[in-house]
């Protein structure tokens, strides 16, 4: 099967997450067919496009690892036929769309509108107070003859062109996620083709860009559903056959409202902002309202287009879950190799944005912290210039507790440090008990005297265990617990002999010592 499909983005926003999804769609159908995945930028609305979004649209599909074949930013190919330009402005100066629409008024299938906005507005308030469908089904200028537009155009009244639904017939769309869909046209009303101002609109020149660029399928979200009539019309009257329509499933917050800001980030570089990998958001993204089949999950992109099946989009909404991200990107931390790992932190502790994502938090109940984690990813990234096997040591340590490259700075934050920065909490529970500064003292001790070198985990948990037996102690947790928030400040981590062997004989020492200070006299 010979596949060709689009992303077409409008420059009104930054990519959300349903953007990207669809945008994810197409380049894994693409890939799994072997054919071309288009990046066009739908441009038409000048009013409301946003400078610099183009740029943050290329970004957030770079981020995610979508590829496109044509396009801003690809590639050139020798031998691959050119379909550009393909920023819909520069077709519309190109004088691309021109023909088709005078086509279709010479031969009947649209017509020139003149009706002011405050006409329109009555005829709306008419249907509205009339329970009628409301929309443009003709007005004065559907039946219009040929003196009376050009009387109107003489006057120099704004003009629109419109599409000319026929009336009193069954439209039929074939979807391939929904199967086929009925529509009575006495109910469509004439979308507008080429606006006051000479631009057209979505309806005429998405549809003329996916005939002239040969696109077979048509990936957008389901909202477009009721435009889909217009669509098919529109290539009908054209002689043109329609692309295989795919409508996608709306993406809900768990509280089943579609999704918003008020659900946390939507927008893709949001995520990477957050310090989400590329690979486990576009993993995530995928599995929402598409099943792979069987029990499979967590996949790399390339096992997701090869999985990627049209059948698999589920006609219901999905669920944006937050819980459910964070574990997937768990997954994707523990399958990525340390070395591989660590050099992701860095270069996420080094990006400007990261810095203003966290610093522009403000810290809240049960949430992380930014200041520490900010900390936490500056004292990384430079220990590792410096000595990256000691910070390869801490990240190996801390993957598989931690769910996103963010998560490194405050996990790995006491291996870094210069000084412990203690939980009063954890000191509140484990530097009172009576025990404590004998066993500090025990531990300096042997860690400052001849003892044998303690150069592997074992021979850290030996140690520990001689103190429990020299302080007769029944259980090594007495032990254990205030050593953990002597050398770490907190009452959690990663185990506490591999930890101790990271940061070697000295640096226990050194932050025994700090804490002997803080215990109570």
């Amino acid at each position: 099967m010979s596949v060709r499909v689009r992303y077409a983005p409008s420059p009104t926003g930054s990519p959300h997450v349903g953007n990207i999804r669809t945008a994810l769609y197409n380049h894994l159908f693409a890939k799994r067919f072997g054919g071309v995945n288009i990046l066009r930028i739908e441009d038409t609305d000048r009013a409301r496009a946003i400078e610099g979004c183009e740029e943050d649209i290329i970004e957030s599909l770079r981020y995610v690892g979508v590829l496109w074949q044509e396009g801003p930013g690809a590639a050139a190919v020798p031998g691959r036929h050119d379909f550009g330009p393909y920023r819909q402005s520069e077709r519309k100066e190109a004088g691309i769309y021109e023909p088709h629409w005078r086509r279709l008024l010479e031969e009947g299938n649209a017509y020139w509108a003149f009706d002011t906005e405050d006409e329109l507005k009555e005829m709306r308030a008419i249907q509205e107070a009339n329970k009628q469908s409301t929309g443009y089904f003709g007005g004065t200028w559907r039946e219009a003859t040929p003196s009376q537009i050009e009387q109107a155009q003489r006057e120099g009244k704004p003009g629109v062109v419109r599409l000319k639904i026929p009336r009193g017939k069954t439209i039929v769309i074939e979807d391939a996620v929904r199967g086929r869909i009925e529509y009575d046209s006495n109910l469509v009303d004439d979308p507008v083709l080429i606006k006051a101002d000479g631009m057209p609109t979505y309806h005429f020149a998405a549809m003329v860009d996916d005939h002239l660029m040969e696109v077979t399928h048509i990936f957008r979200g389901e909202e477009w559903i009721s435009s889909a009539p217009k669509h098919v019309t529109l290539f009908k009257a054209l002689g043109w056959t329609s692309p295989i329509m795919v409508h996608l499933p709306v993406i809900n917050g768990r509280d089943g409202k579609k999704l918003s800001k008020r659900h946390g980030d939507t927008a893709c570089l949001d995520f990477r902002r957050a310090g989400f990998q590329g690979e486990a958001l576009a993993n995530f993204i995928a599995l929402i309202g598409w099943a792979p089949g069987g029990d499979r999950e967590v996949m790399s992109m390339d096992e997701m287009a090869e999985a990627f099946d049209i059948r698999g989009i589920q006609p219901s909404s999905g669920v944006f879950d937050l819980e459910k991200l964070n574990w997937m990107s768990g997954m994707h931390i523990r399958r990525t190799t340390p070395d591989d790992l660590l050099s992701s932190i860095c270069e996420y502790a080094d990006r400007g944005e990261t810095e203003a994502y966290w610093s522009g938090r403000p810290p809240g109940e049960g949430e992380p912290n930014p200041r520490l984690r900010l900390k936490g990813l500056r004292l990384l990234s430079a220990r590792a210039k410096d000595d990256r096997s000691y910070a390869l040591e801490a990240v190996k340590l801390e993957q598989e507790r931690v769910t996103n490259l963010a998560g490194f700075g405050e996990a790995c934050l006491f291996f870094v440090q210069p000084e412990v920065e203690f939980d009063p909490k954890a000191v509140d529970k484990w530097f009172g008990e009576p025990h404590v500064r004998a066993l500090f003292e025990w531990l300096l001790s042997r860690l400052e005297g001849p003892v044998s070198s303690l150069d592997s985990v074992e021979k850290y948990e030996a140690l520990l265990r001689e103190a429990q037996g020299a302080l007769s102690l029944e259980k090594l947790g007495p032990v254990v617990h205030p050593v953990r928030v002597a050398l770490t400040g907190k009452t959690t981590g990663p185990g506490l002999f591999e930890l101790m062997n990271v940061l070697g004989k000295d640096e226990v020492a050194k932050r025994l010592a700090a804490a002997l200070k803080e215990l109570p006299s």
